[in-house]
């Protein structure tokens, strides 16, 4: 994965990152447990799905997209992900949102800057992060973004994204979503 982080925090409009503390409290350790369990006998859309509503309500964010990275073709696989477009419902339907990975070898806009640099983050105004090329026709409108990836080591192998939150993203809310990103990360492992 190529790594850029030339861009400066301070171009950006309300950037923060995490600051690297792990979560352990009471929600973790029942969402981590919940996902061991289901490891065994639960599909990967279905982990997934748990992963979704788990990151929207220990962020407070309306909106959650959660992929993993396709080891055949290194594409990126939302299979859960709130309605934000007309299209979302033929996602739906096909079981996937897949967003391909360029020529270069990044994912390139906002959705993929997690993927491309290894890092995670949020922004408050998203159309003014560099990596930010709008909105697709009929989107609704995300005014604060958070994006996390989730590693493997260092090997990335699939995303959490959040956005509108009930109240400002700051550096707690990508500890929490790192946190469920570990998490995630070892069901992807096992059933990848």
């Amino acid at each position: 994965m190529k790594e850029d982080n030339s861009i400066e925090q301070s171009t950006i409009s309300n950037y923060g990152m995490g600051s690297g503390t792990k979560i352990e409290n009471q929600d973790i350790l029942v969402l981590r447990k919940q996902i061991l369990h289901m490891i065994q006998n639960s599909s990967l859309k279905e982990i997934s799905d748990v992963i979704m509503e788990e990151s929207k309500r220990l962020t407070n964010s309306k909106n959650c997209y959660v992929a993993y990275i396709d080891p055949k073709n290194r594409d990126s696989v939302g299979i859960s992900f709130s309605h934000m477009t007309g299209g979302c419902q033929m996602y739906a339907e096909m079981g996937e949102a897949r967003f391909k990975i360029r020529t270069d070898g990044t994912y390139g806009g906002l959705l993929g800057y997690s993927l491309d640099t290894g890092e995670s983050f949020y922004i408050h105004n998203p159309s003014k992060h560099p990596a930010a090329h709008g909105l697709p026709e009929g989107h609704i409108p995300v005014y604060q973004f958070l994006s996390v990836p989730v590693k493997n080591g260092h090997e990335i192998i699939g995303q959490i994204v959040l956005g509108n939150p009930r109240k400002d993203y700051d550096s707690l809310d990508v500890d929490f979503a790192d946190t469920i990103a570990e998490i995630y990360a070892t069901a992807l492992q096992k059933l990848l």
